[in-house]
């Protein structure tokens, strides 16, 4: 099943949310997604900070990740009200039980499954993750990792990616694992 290149056509009934750990590629894959299905892609991340001035390691660090989160949730609220899109939100956002409740309520929610190294790998060179600011930020990577898949467990629906999958074989992937919902793309 390809949407990309014009063999099929796509209807987008709800915003998709792309969850997982940073590294996952849910910006990445979330924009080709965007492509393919013909819709805006949104990152909440770049949402709050158009919205703050400030970058989320600058939020992080003068006003708390506890603030950080509240203004999340509420840009993530609001990004839900809009047109169906395809929005990436960051790691952390999926955590909150009320999150999660708007997210499967007002859109679809897909949980980007990555294995440790493959995170490593992607993120492991980036010092714009304040979370991974420590002695042993792989160490704090595998934990967060370990202490978040409970909830991105919660997902609607999973996609596997793997360090050889090229973005746009994930995209497809979401495509298919988004075609079993009738409730959120039709396709012709």
């Amino acid at each position: 099943m390809r949407v990309r290149d014009g063999v099929m056509r796509a209807t987008l009934k709800k915003t998709v949310v792309m969850v997982g750990m940073m590294g996952a590629g849910k910006s990445a894959v979330g924009k080709a997604l965007a492509t393919d299905l013909g819709v805006p892609f949104l990152d909440s991340d770049a949402e709050i900070e158009r919205a703050a001035n400030a970058t989320i390691a600058e939020i992080f660090a003068r006003d708390g990740e506890a603030f950080f989160r509240d203004k999340e949730a509420q840009v993530i609220a609001r990004l839900l009200d809009g047109t169906p899109c395809v929005l990436s939100v960051g790691g952390g956002a999926f955590l909150r039980a009320e999150t999660r409740a708007r997210i499967s309520r007002d859109g679809v929610s897909v949980w980007l499954k990555a294995d440790i190294e493959t995170l490593w790998q992607r993120v492991r060179r980036k010092d714009s993750r304040p979370l991974l600011r420590t002695a042993d930020p792989r160490r704090t990577l595998a934990e967060l990792m370990q202490a978040r898949e409970p909830a991105y467990a919660q997902a609607d629906l999973t996609v596997l990616t793997t360090a050889d999958y090229a973005i746009e074989t994930t995209s497809q992937k979401v495509i298919e694992a988004l075609a079993s919902r009738a409730d959120v793309l039709t396709l012709t």
